[in-house]
């Protein structure tokens, strides 16, 4: 929730209205909630294969993790951090789809592009066949 709340205060001066967000994954959600702030609700938002319910998907992974860019760092990852991710949930509606573009791939290994596609109805966006969560191949 600390880092939540820092980029608030990061984006607190920032103009109503001629701004957009992009989040991938985790970060798509991130992204979601931070736009679908009353204060952020005239932002544009791109989502790249966004996870829909962290807090759900992640709680399975409680405990000492490594980094998935250096093996060598460790983290805890705790169920605090599961429930901060429940508490940002997103409303079930966005308030205007219309403000969304969403990239969404039905490979996704990690994600269901079905709940993302759900989540993200009636944005504009692609929905590609195939692919993966990192999007590798697409040009």
């Amino acid at each position: 929730m600390a880092a939540m709340t820092l980029v608030t205060r990061l984006v607190a001066d920032w103009p109503a209205d001629g701004v957009a967000v992009v989040g991938s994954s985790l970060g798509g959600f991130y992204a979601t909630w931070l736009a679908e702030r009353p204060a952020h609700r005239g932002w544009r938002v791109g989502v790249l294969n966004p996870a829909v319910d962290p807090a759900r998907d992640l709680a399975r992974h409680i405990g000492t993790l490594t980094a998935w860019h250096d093996p060598t760092l460790q983290f805890d990852f705790t169920a605090e951090h599961v429930a901060e991710l429940a508490a940002l949930t997103p409303p079930a509606r966005l308030t205007n789809p219309a403000r969304y573009y969403a990239l969404i791939a039905k490979g996704d290994e990690l994600l269901d592009w079905r709940e993302m596609l759900a989540r993200y109805a009636g944005c504009d966006g692609e929905v590609l066949e195939g692919s993966d969560h990192g999007l590798t191949d697409f040009e």
